[in-house]
């Protein structure tokens, strides 16, 4: 049975507090049930964003990656990152992502084309990718956006870590990553000479 995106209710922000209500029109909001419907029949697209502070030459001097809490009370590292709904243009699921995740006063300095650093596929099971995520098949397009303003991490963020290159490369730092983002994190930054 297909699916049309008439046939979905305004329903709450998959990305965002379940209190908040869905703005009217919205086709690409899915509920739990709907979401784990899509999630086992077709990749999902998300955008993930490494934020970094740049000195004046436009050299990378920090990186920010944000700290968070498990179900099971576990704290991990994340990079920014979410959904693309559908309708939204890449640059604007990325904008809403980074705002959600680091707070209004971060100012993104977005990317002037939409090439990302890397394009990361997540599968469910372990072994065909070195990225997994086992809720879903995803494809991710993974930015590095420089951050010129303060982060107030928001959601479920517990802080915004900011950590020279070198600290965020070091082994400790890339085990707390899960899912196989510790190489993608590698890899990204050394697309800024990192």
């Amino acid at each position: 049975m297909a699916i049309g995106t008439a046939d979905l209710p305004d329903l709450p922000d998959p990305d965002g507090p379940e209190d908040r209500p869905a703005p009217a029109g919205n086709p690409g909001w899915l509920n739990e049930e709907e979401l784990q419907f899509v999630r086992g029949r077709t990749p999902v697209l998300y955008v993930e964003a490494v934020p970094v502070r740049l000195d004046g030459l436009g050299k990378v001097i920090e990186v920010g990656l944000l700290l968070r809490s498990t179900a099971e009370g576990h704290l991990t590292r994340a990079f920014v990152s979410g959904r693309v709904r559908f309708g939204e243009p890449l640059r604007e699921a990325l904008f809403r992502h980074l705002e959600n995740d680091l707070g209004p006063m971060a100012f993104p300095q977005m990317p002037t084309t939409l090439m990302p650093a890397q394009v990361a596929e997540y599968f469910p099971m372990p072994g065909i990718s070195q990225y997994v995520d086992e809720r879903q098949h995803a494809v991710s397009l993974v930015y590095v956006v420089p951050v010129t303003g303060s982060c107030d991490p928001r959601q479920d963020a517990l802080e915004v870590t900011w950590m020279t290159p070198e600290d965020a490369l070091a082994a400790d730092t890339l085990n707390e990553l899960p899912g196989g983002r510790g190489e993608l994190l590698r890899q990204v930054l050394s697309t800024v000479g990192c």
